[in-house]
């Protein structure tokens, strides 16, 4: 008996502690070696996806700051700090996000504490270990690319071009398969609804795939603003192009 009373007087502990109720957030920021009174930004794009609107502000104090707030649903946000090049991107959502500034390079800042941002932050070192294959020919070959313009050595040139467009490739298929696997392996992130979202704006796209995508999501992700531009889209593809001609029936006894 005593072992039942002590394991449930855990669980009231555990769920004490947390810091949040339905739809709110918080996001606990570390900002080690950055002067008091550094602003920090909570930002997200504005209606028309044309810009950054900011929908918090605070002030850096010892190192540390924090932002309160309520959200609804999973959306892409961004933290931008005074003087500082880039802005640190996060998904906002219920529960309790946690970052970690990294004040000498920015886009090495770590955002950890709830289920998306954490995925976030694995699929995005997947891709980037995809694409590295990518970033290393452009590294190794800029000087010698900036050489044979300069020097109008088109054989340089059309070489370096061709090279470049067939590991271009290589890592576009490679990255869409990485993408497509995930969607499928996801059901409940945010994550996927964005790739399925992007897969929709590709005319090279399987739309039956794309929809079949789609029907697995858990509710609360269809739910979401991608999830229901989603449902909208794929209706709409089903629906005949206004104006088309429609096919005229056969006349009654008319042979096949």
């Amino acid at each position: 008996m005593k072992k039942i009373i002590l394991l449930l007087s855990a669980t009231v502990v555990l769920f004490s502690c947390s810091k949040v109720g339905k739809d709110e957030y918080i996001i606990s920021g570390t900002a080690t070696g950055i002067e008091n009174g550094k602003t920090v930004v909570l930002e997200t794009q504005d209606e028309n996806g044309m810009g950054l609107v900011p929908k918090d502000t605070v002030k850096v104090e010892n190192g540390k700051f924090e932002m309160k707030g309520k959200i609804t649903e999973p959306a892409f946000y961004f933290i931008q700090l005074e003087g500082a090049q880039g802005k640190i991107p996060l998904i906002l959502e219920n529960g309790e996000v946690t970052i970690a500034v990294n004040k000498d390079s920015i886009q090495k800042s770590k955002v950890s504490g709830t289920y998306n941002n954490d995925e976030y932050v694995t699929f995005n070192n997947e891709i980037i270990k995809v694409q590295k294959k990518l970033m290393d020919f452009q590294t190794s070959n800029t000087q010698l690319m900036n050489t044979a313009q300069q020097t109008k050595d088109t054989a340089v040139i059309n070489k370096l071009m061709k090279e470049f467009t067939k590991i271009q490739q290589e890592v576009g298929n490679a990255s869409k398969a990485k993408y497509l696997t995930y969607a499928e392996t996801h059901p409940k992130s945010y994550i996927s609804v964005l790739i399925i979202q992007g897969m929709l704006n590709d005319p090279s796209t399987d739309m039956k795939k794309a929809e079949s995508l789609y029907n697995s999501l858990e509710e609360a992700v269809k739910n979401t603003k991608p999830g229901k531009a989603i449902k909208t889209k794929l209706a709409e593809l089903k629906t005949p192009s206004v104006g088309a001609s429609p096919v005229a029936p056969a006349a009654p006894g008319a042979a096949n």
